[in-house]
């Protein structure tokens, strides 16, 4: 099990930023997919045609998302982020723990280009 930390700067005041991880129609507008959210902790999610997806935890408005993803395993892959005021818009800090040794490579490439670099494409195509 490896865990990923990052910070990804995005170009959005961290109200917006937090709508646009969590409401399924702006989750739409930045993936290109159809996403299943809600924020109600508890609830499941999936995004990019189940690629990804798992359990609601936590949520704080405006500031914090967590998350369990699912793979077949026994601990529970925790994804964390955390939204900061930024001179430029937003500090987004991710935490994504226990991810699967065979799964590691591809999760840090998503969260890299798919995930938070469609969020950063979206918000400085604007």
């Amino acid at each position: 099990m490896k865990d990923y930390k990052k910070h990804f700067i995005i170009t959005a005041p961290p109200e917006e930023v937090y709508l646009a991880l969590t409401l399924p129609a702006t989750i739409q507008l930045w993936t290109g997919e159809v996403a299943e959210m809600s924020t109600e902790p508890g609830s499941e999610f999936s995004l990019w045609e189940g690629s990804i997806s798992g359990k609601n935890l936590e949520f704080e408005k405006g500031r914090k998302i967590v998350q369990q993803w699912y793979f077949d395993q026994e601990e529970p892959s925790i994804v964390t982020i955390i939204l900061h005021p930024h001179k430029k818009g937003t500090s987004a800090e991710l935490k994504h723990s226990n991810i699967p040794d065979e799964d590691y490579d591809n999760i840090v490439e998503g969260w890299n280009e798919a995930y938070f670099g469609s969020l950063i494409d979206f918000y400085e195509g604007e």
